[in-house]
């Protein structure tokens, strides 16, 4: 018998083989649900039973020994973060080391984003301690929410004071940068005002990939926990299909080339620069990538402890249901 998966997941392109019936399963019948954004606790929501989620918000709920959702170590989204951060087009911050004693805009301090960006700042020397950190709305387009989520201090990470939008902070002068994981509306027009602080981040992100051995994990499958002791078999089959929706669109791009004028370029640049499993799913791949986070979020007070690998993916990493891993968080 077919078993119904709700999955609700941004609008990806790379799935549009699975939401249109390319690629199917003789167990799954997926139901993809194309969302503008991410749904805060799949386990609570009545609607799905899988869903793309962030990185960070699940370590937090496994930190704090939550346990009905399963973390698959399929990334549903990864990216390079240097190309993340922006400034104004007539800035003198050309390196990420320049931005030591700068103010910096966060869109969301928590996001798990923000935290690799964070990270690749630290790895350019300049930590939390050394910045002065604002959170707030991109533009006027975006919501006033809170953006600190409980992780704001006085003098050093502070909301943007009157909610006023970052880009016309960063205009005035009154921010040297702001990080966004998308670029606002006219960005990339010759009359912008604003620009990447990299001029050459593809060169950076390069390096930084040949150090570190990894493209940065920001999302992930997760699915009821519930759901699963139902159909234990469950996980992998729909990390296998989605990771199979991304080879077939990744077959179409090539042939379709014509989509972008230049986007062959970029497909035979990732084939050259990259490993073919720059993007595999699974634990042992990924698992230097998954330290890391934790370690960062560690690092950067997002985690009262530091996580290992086994807390977060127990079900992946050889551990036993009901046991204890070394910093106390059930399995």
């Amino acid at each position: 018998m077919r078993i119904t998966v709700r999955l609700a997941v941004r609008d990806w392109d790379y799935y549009t083989p699975l939401a249109l019936g390319d690629v199917t399963s003789e167990r799954l019948d997926v139901k993809v649900d194309r969302v503008g954004t991410l749904i805060g606790n799949v386990a609570a929501d009545p609607h799905h039973d899988a869903a793309e989620m962030s990185f960070s918000r699940y370590a937090s709920a496994r930190a704090n020994g939550e346990t009905d959702v399963l973390g698959v170590p399929n990334f549903v989204m990864r990216g390079f973060r240097h190309r993340c951060i922006i400034t104004a087009r007539n800035s003198p911050v050309t390196r990420l080391e320049h931005l030591a004693g700068k103010k910096i805009g966060v869109t969301g301090w928590r996001d798990s984003g923000n935290t690799w960006t964070r990270a690749a700042l630290s790895h350019a020397g300049v930590g939390i301690e050394d910045a002065f950190w604002y959170a707030g709305r991109l533009t006027e387009a975006h919501p006033i929410t809170d953006r600190l989520d409980g992780f704001g201090r006085p003098g050093r990470i502070e909301a943007v004071p009157g909610e006023r939008p970052m880009m016309q902070l960063l205009e005035t002068g009154e921010l040297d940068a702001v990080f966004t994981p998308f670029m606002p509306e006219g960005f990339f027009g010759p009359a912008s005002k604003f620009r990447h602080v990299l001029t050459d981040f593809r060169a950076e992100e390069l390096a930084y990939f040949h150090e570190v051995g990894y493209i940065p994990g920001m999302h992930l499958l997760g699915l009821k926990t519930s759901f699963v002791a139902e159909h234990p078999w469950l996980p992998d089959e729909l990390s296998n299909l989605l990771d199979e929706s991304q080879r077939v669109w990744l077959e179409k791009r090539r042939k379709y080339a014509d989509t972008t004028p230049w986007i062959i370029d970029e497909l035979g640049h990732v084939a050259r620069d990259l490993p073919a499993h720059w993007n595999d799913s699974g634990f042992a791949v990924n698992e230097r990538m998954i330290a890391d986070f934790a370690e960062q979020l560690h690092l950067q007070g997002l985690t009262p402890m530091l996580l290992s690998p086994a807390d977060l993916f127990p079900h992946y990493s050889g551990q036993t249901s009901g046991s204890t891993s070394r910093t106390g968080v059930p399995a």
